[in-house]
């Protein structure tokens, strides 16, 4: 199968052909059973293509430290559509495509309005975001990874909660402002190097002089994609108004690109710039770390304690990705295939509660174990896993992002070691303040426990917790050839 890159990037838009046709010839009598349609169509199409993209990490080389499954074709202008993957990337297209079908069933009942444009806009986002893993020319690259803003920007506007429209607005703006530096310094680069081929810019060696100040263009995007201190702030508005399966794919899936960002073109391409900014980088991670875990410490809404603890982990990431050394970059690999997990996992709990109460607050819960006891064990496991429990995948990535750290400087890991302390804190806080004690709030004497669909839809999160965590090197065979190359051309020149 040669072009099984285009094909699992671009098979979600088969389902989104089948919802146009349906919405055509639908009759408006019999909406519900339309919807109901188009709930199943966009279940198997994002199933097929899950099952392209477990297909592709199959037959995926790990020997091999160079670019997969390699499509090139003329496309317009000059520009070429360049597509291919490799140990750093085919994991992210993997964890994408497993995300959302659970996201596709975890929106069944709880989305009744606009049913059809909400799974077309879901869809074509999967479409994008794999995009974003596989494109290997600059401007292709860049279309996919703006793309993406628009059916992310409409889920949180149309489906979200009542600040929406600011959440949304939020969300764009910061991004975007970030993404226009990026495309200059992308127009820089095609001028400098007469070429957007990105295995041909790996190669290339740009002036130190010149890499800085394409370090900080790339260095805008990525940081509030991250998102890392302080451009952070958007992250917990969009958390908190994103209708569940909106946040499974804002943490899961979107932040990554970030991490990927820098794993592909910061560290590769601007190495002597990755060198000098590393203190930078590191300063801003340990206080993504300590500072957004004490504030998450005081909030009084699940969903926004959670999006803060997403930005204290990322400072895990960032951490590793800058270490330079092989630790470092295979533990950051490894944290954000894990908090795609685990985040993804406790934004569908809360949105298990949110949808019975129709409330996150903190203080309206207590005392879930009497009612909800399946519940409350799904919760404690990836409350453990997010705490980074030996056993939990949430373990691996956080301690060799700091061996690696530590190799680099001592004093951010020593910090940043803090941070699992305070992330034990509040997330066992919460967890007592919701599932112990007796039930006060008689409203919740009638809650109910998981039913069949919110089983189907934990089950393979927590097989993927526990696997991750017993057996990393699943992974690590995987993105071992791709990171030592990486680390080798890094120390090469920045040492």
């Amino acid at each position: 199968m040669t072009n099984i890159l285009s094909l699992t990037i671009f098979s979600p838009l088969i389902g989104v052909a089948a919802i146009l046709l349906l919405r055509l010839f639908g009759k408006p009598e019999a909406q519900a059973r339309t919807d109901e349609a188009a709930r199943w169509i966009a279940l198997i199409t994002t199933l097929a293509t899950l099952a392209l993209s477990v297909l592709l990490v199959v037959r995926f080389d790990p020997n091999q430290a160079g670019f997969q499954f390699l499509e090139d074709h003329q496309w317009f202008g000059g520009i070429r559509y360049r597509m291919g993957v490799d140990g750093i990337s085919v994991l992210f297209v993997l964890l994408t495509a497993f995300l959302l079908p659970l996201c596709i069933i975890a929106s069944w009942r709880s989305i009744t309005n606009r049913v059809l444009e909400y799974l077309i806009a879901f869809l074509i986002l999967e479409a994008l975001v794999i995009g974003v893993f596989c494109a290997l020319d600059l401007i292709v690259f860049y279309l996919f990874f703006e793309g993406q803003l628009i059916p992310m920007f409409l889920i949180i506007g149309v489906w979200g909660g009542a600040n929406r429209v600011y959440a949304a607005y939020k969300f764009f703006l910061y991004t975007l402002l970030g993404s226009v530096l990026m495309l200059a310094a992308i127009l820089a680069m095609a001028g400098i190097a007469h070429t957007t081929s990105i295995p041909d810019l790996l190669a290339y060696h740009f002036d130190p002089k010149v890499q800085i100040w394409l370090f900080l263009a790339f260095f805008a995007s990525f940081a509030v994609k991250m998102p890392m201190w302080p451009v952070h702030t958007w992250l917990p508005d969009a958390h908190v108004e994103a209708p569940t399966a909106g946040s499974v794919i804002l943490a899961g899936i979107l932040l990554k690109m970030g991490g990927y960002g820098f794993l592909r073109f910061s560290i590769p391409m601007f190495p002597s710039a990755s060198h000098y900014f590393t203190p930078m980088v590191f300063t801003l991670s340990v206080i993504a770390v300590v500072y957004t875990s004490l504030v998450a410490f005081r909030q009084t809404d699940i969903k926004k304690l959670i999006a803060y603890s997403s930005v204290a982990h990322m400072g895990f990431v960032t951490m590793g990705i800058f270490s330079g050394n092989a630790q470092g970059e295979q533990g950051a690999i490894f944290q954000m295939l894990s908090h795609g997990v685990i985040s993804g996992a406790l934004f569908l709990c809360v949105g298990v509660v949110y949808d019975r109460m129709h409330t996150r607050e903190i203080a309206f819960y207590g005392g879930l174990t009497e009612r909800m006891p399946w519940y409350a064990a799904v919760f404690m496991l990836f409350t453990m896993g997010n705490v980074g429990l030996p056993g939990t995948s949430g373990f691996v990535g956080e301690i060799l992002t700091m061996t690696g750290a530590y190799q680099a400087s001592t004093w951010t890991a020593i910090v940043a070691a803090t941070g699992v302390i305070l992330s034990a804190t509040y997330a066992l806080t919460l967890y007592r303040r919701v599932m112990f004690g007796t039930i006060v709030n008689p409203k919740l004497a009638a809650i109910t426990d998981l039913d069949w669909r919110e089983v189907v839809i934990f089950s393979p999160l927590i097989v993927g917790t526990l696997i991750l965590g017993l057996q990393p090197g699943l992974v690590f065979n995987i993105t071992a050839a791709s990171v030592d190359k990486l680390v080798a051309a890094y120390q090469a020149v920045s040492h």
